[in-house]
């Protein structure tokens, strides 16, 4: 990496030495490493090498052919390689025995050996290290709801295998199931705080500790495959589709945010003067939020499916808003228990789990920081039930809503230079044409809905 060791600390923490890891290789008995990268989409790639070459992979690289990548290159530019990030390096606890393998996520880079602009973790480094001149650190959390289902042989059945409800106890097998990801998130070093059943049948969220944005970035990635690989040695299968299901919640991926100052460590969002308890900085991140709403929602919601759960009834935000108490504005800042001020955040409400983690923290970030640069204006909070809101309502109080459709995100995203700039070009591009192939597909394809209501009558 080019950045000062200095900065790179600050954005990364610190790394262990090649002789912890190589110790913990032969102690361990591992015999391969799954050398892991993401696509544009958000979609973990992996290759996996045996452990005697790793020294030279840390050095030199692993080379790899990228234009088959979804958003990678083109076949005329496909040579980069990958290196190691050590912080990042742990045993996949369900393959331990006599192919031990361990795991570690990798920076890629073209063959001139600068950083590959579409590789999405060096996206949100370059927005965190915009941060880090400024004197902060950005810390997220985000919440992956997901919904277990069952199987039957290789098929995957859409039927929820309970019918408990939020927060319910239960001795069905997800109970256990739940307790078996738990084990698992923590033998891979994520520390959970709770689990528990969501609001809908078969909808569950396990939550994971709260840190510096590109590390939550690494764990939710993380997350989702662990709880994939837990899910299908009980048979069940795990997903994390904002929508399967008519009728019921989607799921969501909410987003805690705030700034920490690098030279003190104190949160940068408390201000006990102010009626909300947050700082100018806060207040300003959330108007950035607010006036690139609409866009984001190309990078946070980014399937046709997404703008399933993004509808009034389900607790989803559908009005560009903020407030303290109310779940159906877009950001809430929620409440602070016991006065400890240092919890102090701000929660985006409407990405879902589908979403590349590290893009969706990058144009948040860019967003906010559009705020905090220009002294963007806050709108006034509100406070009252926006689901009960006529359209007079929404034009009186100037709340816009967000995208009803992928299509219309993708026009949003198109015409916003600072979502632009924070994704950089090749990033930008290749999110958009992956969007609009899965949009025109879409609306090409005659559903079944549409055969029910119109084929007899007209």
């Amino acid at each position: 990496m080019t950045e000062p060791i200095d900065l790179r600390t600050i954005i990364l923490g610190p790394a262990p030495a090649r002789d912890v890891v190589m110790d913990k290789i032969e102690a361990e008995q591992i015999r391969f490493i799954n050398l892991q990268f993401t696509d544009v989409m958000g979609i973990v790639k992996s290759v996996t090498i045996p452990t005697s070459v790793f020294e030279k992979v840390i050095d030199s690289g692993q080379w790899i052919d990228g234009s088959s990548i979804a958003g990678f290159t083109r076949i005329a530019e496909s040579d980069m390689y990958l290196i190691p990030d050590l912080s990042t390096f742990v045993t996949i606890p369900w393959e331990v025995g006599d192919y031990t393998t361990a795991r570690v996520i990798c920076w890629v880079f073209n063959p001139n050996g600068d950083p590959f602009p579409g590789d999405p973790r060096w996206v949100l480094y370059r927005q965190l290290e915009r941060l880090a001149r400024l004197g902060y650190r950005y810390k997220t959390g985000p919440e992956l709801e997901f919904f277990l289902f069952s199987k039957d042989g290789d098929r995957i059945s859409p039927l929820p295998h309970d019918r408990a409800g939020y927060f319910d106890y239960s001795t069905d097998v997800a109970s256990t199931v739940r307790k078996d990801m738990v084990l698992a998130l923590e033998q891979m070093g994520i520390e959970v705080e709770a689990s528990h059943h969501e609001v809908a049948i078969g909808q569950h969220e396990i939550d994971f500790e709260y840190g510096d944005a590109l590390q939550t970035a690494d764990r939710a990635l993380t997350f989702k495959s662990v709880l994939k690989a837990v899910a299908q040695k009980h048979d069940l299968h795990a997903t994390f589709m904002p929508k399967p299901l008519e009728g019921i919640a989607g799921s969501g991926m909410h987003v805690h945010q705030s700034f920490a100052s690098i030279e003190t460590n104190e949160n940068a969002f408390v201000d006990l003067e102010d009626p909300y308890g947050l700082s100018s900085l806060a207040k300003q991140l959330i108007a950035g939020q607010i006036r690139h709403a609409r866009a984001l929602c190309g990078v946070i919601a980014p399937l046709v499916n997404s703008y399933r759960r993004l509808v009034p009834g389900f607790e989803a935000p559908v009005y560009v808003s903020w407030a303290r108490t109310n779940r159906s504005a877009m950001l809430r800042v929620p409440a602070i228990r016991g006065g400890h001020t240092s919890a102090t955040r701000v929660e985006l409400r409407c990405p879902d789990p589908s979403c590349n983690p590290y893009l969706a923290f990058t144009v948040m970030l860019a967003a906010g920081l559009h705020g905090i640069e220009e002294n963007l204006p806050l709108p006034e909070p509100v406070e009252e039930n926006l689901y009960l809101f006529t359209d007079e309502d929404l034009d009186r109080r100037n709340i816009p809503t967000l995208p009803a459709s992928l299509g219309e995100a993708i026009q949003e995203m198109e015409k916003d230079e600072v979502i632009r700039d924070a994704l950089g070009d090749h990033v930008f591009e290749r999110l958009l044409e992956a969007q609009r192939t899965d949009w025109t597909a879409f609306r090409r394809h005659v559903s079944q809905w549409e055969r029910d209501r119109y084929l007899e009558n007209y």
